[in-house]
């Protein structure tokens, strides 16, 4: 009988509830970057010398408050990261603004594409391949029509490139040449169609780049504005693969599991709320998005100001998006997490807190 135990497997029977620094400590030499990659490999012996914990129905954080699922002991160093979930999802970067001899206003950035360490789970470093030193990598936002202008600099040890989805000339796709480690490339290209949309690295293996980290959203918005929300989210869904032998150990919204959770996403009773929501998962076929307690209208691409369902759970198949709209009518704290249980329990959950109006 063989009784080894893979790390997606611990992490599935309970174990993340109490990963803790110091019991996450064996865990960082087994996945750092460029060991073996077989889907066979077994947790190191002083993990496996005792039954995994079975998460109880309220898991607490440090300051007492319940958790909703199960989670991690301790808290990601944010700070040593560079980025925060909490911050990423209201950072929208509108770039440079200039206008154009024609009139036509011209937004530029500047993209680095670099490798960084970055804490996943406490205790746990992943070798993470980043925009920006992000990940998500930033989030581009502009208005259908305007020139978008983007510097890609290439500093990492592998060829990469920017793949926008939307339209524009063939040589402007990301695809036919990749930009050489050190190298440098222009993207320029007028936004459309509006919507919400993501850019990603194109290059072979396609599915590694991307699950490494380098993807971003890319909203347009239409000329004539969206209906004025008082709450807008960028929710960009991922796995992460800290073994890399081609299989998710954790799930997520903005990159680190069970974020959302520790850290509730504050909005008011009755406010409007949009979320810009978009697929990434690589290495699972299908995913979804769920609220609790509510309803919500669901635009696919965010290319129509129609929407298709008034649902509480949708499903994305990789690179799918779409905008969802609603509105909480009681104050509370509700849950919000992938209706595929097994990416929930492995951190792809959150809660909404909602506060009432008249406080």
């Amino acid at each position: 009988m063989n009784d080894k135990i893979t790390r997606r497997k611990f992490f599935q029977v309970g174990g993340a509830t109490a990963l803790s620094i110091a019991g996450t400590a064996a865990l960082i030499d087994a996945c750092a970057p460029g060991t073996e990659r077989s889907p066979q490999r077994s947790l190191p012996e002083p993990q496996r010398s005792a039954p995994a914990p079975t998460p109880t129905h309220a898991q607490h954080t440090a300051n007492g408050d319940a958790m909703f699922m199960p989670g991690f002991v301790g808290e990601v160093n944010h700070a040593a990261n560079g980025f925060n979930p909490t911050d990423i999802l209201t950072d929208f970067d509108y770039g440079t603004v200039s206008t154009l001899p024609n009139g036509q206003t011209l937004r530029e950035y500047r993209i680095n594409a670099v490798t960084k360490m970055v804490e996943v789970a406490p205790g746990i470093q992943y070798e993470a391949w980043t925009y920006n030193g992000r990940v998500p990598g930033p989030t581009i936002r502009c208005t259908e029509g305007d020139r978008i202008r983007i510097e890609f600099v290439n500093g990492t040890a592998h060829p990469h490139t920017m793949h926008f989805h939307g339209v524009h000339h063939a040589n402007m796709d990301g695809v036919y040449e990749p930009v050489p480690v050190g190298g440098t490339f222009v993207y320029e290209f007028d936004a459309e169609p509006f919507g919400v949309h993501q850019y990603h690295c194109h290059v072979f293996p396609l599915a590694e780049h991307i699950a490494r980290g380098l993807y971003g959203a890319f909203i347009v918005d239409p000329k004539e504005g969206w209906e004025k929300a008082e709450h807008e989210f960028v929710m960009v869904q991922n796995g992460v693969d800290i073994d890399f032998d081609g299989a998710n150990d954790f799930y997520a919204v903005n990159f680190i599991p069970f974020h959302y959770d520790k850290h509730p996403i504050v909005i008011k009773q009755d406010a409007l709320v949009r979320i810009f929501l978009i697929n990434m998962l690589e290495y699972d076929q299908i995913n979804s998005f769920h609220i609790h307690a509510n309803f919500f209208h669901y635009y696919p691409t965010g290319t129509s100001r129609t929407p298709s369902e008034y649902t509480d759970t949708i499903m994305q198949a990789q690179a799918q998006r779409g905008i969802v709209e609603f509105k909480y009518k009681f104050p509370g704290k509700y849950m919000f997490h992938a209706h595929k249980t097994e990416f929930a329990e492995l951190g792809w959950t959150g809660v909404f807190q909602v506060e009432d109006r008249t406080t």
